[in-house]
């Protein structure tokens, strides 16, 4: 017992307790917390939404077989939407939910025109038992952006 108020007093009575209270230092300290925080920022963001890029997208879809799921309406979907995709407007995601995948340990990609509309369906997909959802960031509009292709009446452009 002897030894501990000796041990306390070198840890505050020292050079920590000089450092932490130089204003030069709290500012770098500050510094260094603020600019790992926003290094951060991208990374801790896309984890909460769950939003892949058109290349991300792709690779998911090439190297893992995901099912590509488009929820928009009959008419966009004519209008050009990606390949292999299947139809299923969101307005009946909530019925056919259950006939997405046989499996549900596969991926599922969730694809609207701009990705708001994929982000509610994931939450509806995933309460339904798939492991593995994610939307398409941007949606068509961002994939279409990125220079990917689009199929339109069975030919792709």
């Amino acid at each position: 017992m002897g030894g501990l108020p000796f041990s306390i007093s070198l840890f505050f009575g020292g050079f920590s307790v000089k450092f932490f209270t130089d204003y030069t230092n709290l500012v770098l300290i500050a510094i260094v917390l603020i600019s790992g925080g926003l290094l951060l920022w991208p990374t801790i963001s896309r984890r909460g939404r769950g939003g892949l890029s058109a290349a991300e997208a792709t690779q998911l879809i090439n190297r893992r077989n995901a099912a590509v799921i488009d929820l928009r309406p009959s008419a966009d979907f004519a209008k050009g939407h990606l390949p292999a995709a299947r139809h299923l407007e969101f307005a009946e995601l909530q019925a056919k939910v259950a006939q997405l995948v046989k499996n549900k340990s596969n991926p599922v990609l969730l694809v609207c025109q701009t990705g708001l509309q994929s982000n509610k369906a994931a939450r509806i997909v995933q309460d339904a038992g798939y492991a593995e959802v994610h939307v398409l960031e941007g949606g068509v509009d961002a994939w279409q952006k990125a220079g990917m292709p689009v199929v339109k009446q069975g030919a792709a452009k």
